[in-house]
């Protein structure tokens, strides 16, 4: 991989698979209640309610309204590392399919905090308390339970996580791990990203990839995997990577701003030039940043939810949606669960076609144009007044193992 890092981030990412945890991979301020970390949207409220622990405030359940903790037939225990908005995404879609497939489970919801203590004690609790279930939410969890669960006596599907093969988790994405792991993605592979890149800026010259360099499943499955590719085909690319994700802000700045001026001596109207944002969270969360220094360089982003009503948006995004994702992952556990499928033989579940998200109002603010076709599959379009005209899949969510 060609993708270029200053030589202390470069070190710091090649030790970062041993010593990720180690210690948190984040020193946030200690939470003090249920609340500050889990949140679901409103609409499930009505078929769950939430119920915080009294001795752990980074832990709590959530249960069928009307009925109280233990007495579902199945319960599955979900570990996050951190909060995050996408993860309130995840869990809330999560347990809307589970009302849908009325399927008898409750959850309990575990924030490990990244803390090998920690992540060790939720293994303790799932198994002393007979949980039928680990779902591993995001690239950080996965890691953990991957090396330090494998072989163990739950099944565990992972949610919100980056590319498994890529990652060294599967061996392939068309059979099983085998095993205890069943895994979903949210990746899409390149070649399929930039198919759809391709005809967005059919003459494209200059890609500029947008990465928290600490987060190594953006790097190592999104940002590395695209520079290559697009480097391959003879294209510039600008590795923009943010070094502290606490100043994401000041760096993405000064970054944008210096990635333009150097994409004006090849592109000077800025035609045949983008931006590419990766899952980092640190990046994504800083959209409107990254607009005001962009000029006229379309963004573009992997994260569909990047892509919005307001001004603080992506113009356009390829990829699978953390609500998609959700989904599938929901769709395995519920397989799992009702003993039609072995976790170890669900192959990498990957949604296809992918979730397409464009907001034609910044479309048309920037001038690019955006192919019809991608109109007509699109899951989640934004109109030329900012407000949303559709949300959802065109085509229905299927599984890669059938």
């Amino acid at each position: 991989m060609n993708f270029a890092f200053p030589r202390r981030l470069a070190f710091a990412i090649g030790i970062a698979a041993v010593t990720a945890f180690a210690t948190p991979a984040y020193a946030a301020a200690p939470e003090t209640s249920l609340g500050d970390w889990f949140r679901v949207g409103g609409a499930v409220q009505e078929d769950w309610k939430i119920v915080p622990d009294v001795g752990d405030p980074f832990m709590g359940r959530v249960v069928r309204q009307g009925r109280t903790p233990g007495e579902a037939k199945q319960k599955v225990l979900v570990v996050y590392p951190r909060p995050s908005s996408a993860y309130d995404v995840a869990i809330t879609q999560i347990l809307s399919v589970f009302a849908s497939k009325g399927i008898d489970a409750d959850f309990t919801i575990y924030n490990f905090r990244n803390s090998h203590e920690r992540g060790q004690a939720a293994i303790a609790l799932a198994e002393a308390e007979g949980y039928d279930i680990v779902m591993s939410m995001g690239s950080e969890s996965t890691a953990w339970f991957y090396e330090n669960y494998r072989g163990g006596r739950l099944p565990v599907v992972s949610v919100c996580s980056k590319d498994p093969v890529l990652l060294g988790q599967a061996a392939r994405y068309d059979e099983g791990a085998g095993g205890n792991f069943a895994f979903t993605s949210l990746n899409m592979p390149v070649e399929v990203q930039f198919s759809y890149i391709a005809q967005a800026l059919p003459g494209l010259q200059n890609m500029g990839i947008l990465v928290d360099g600490q987060n190594v499943s953006a790097v190592e499955t999104q940002a590395k995997p695209m520079a290559e590719y697009v480097r391959q085909r003879g294209m510039q690319v600008f590795d923009m990577v943010v070094n502290n994700p606490k100043d994401a802000r000041a760096e993405l700045s000064e970054i944008v701003a210096d990635t333009v001026a150097q994409m004006r001596k090849s592109d000077p109207k800025l035609e045949k030039s983008l931006f590419w944002i990766t899952g980092s969270t640190a990046v994504f969360k800083e959209i409107e940043t990254i607009n005001a220094h962009a000029d006229r360089v379309p963004v573009l982003s992997v994260v569909p939810e990047v892509v919005n009503g307001t001004e603080a948006t992506a113009v356009l995004s390829i990829g699978i949606s953390f609500e998609s994702n959700a989904h599938l992952a929901a769709i395995y556990a519920g397989e799992v669960l009702s003993a039609r499928r072995s976790v170890g033989a669900l192959p990498v579940g990957i949604v296809s076609p992918p979730d397409i998200a464009i907001n034609f109002k910044k479309a048309r603010e920037i001038g690019l144009r955006v192919p019809f076709n991608f109109f007509e599959s699109a899951t989640y379009i934004y109109g030329y007044d900012g407000k949303q005209v559709r949300n959802g899949r065109v085509a229905s969510i299927g599984l890669s193992a059938d």
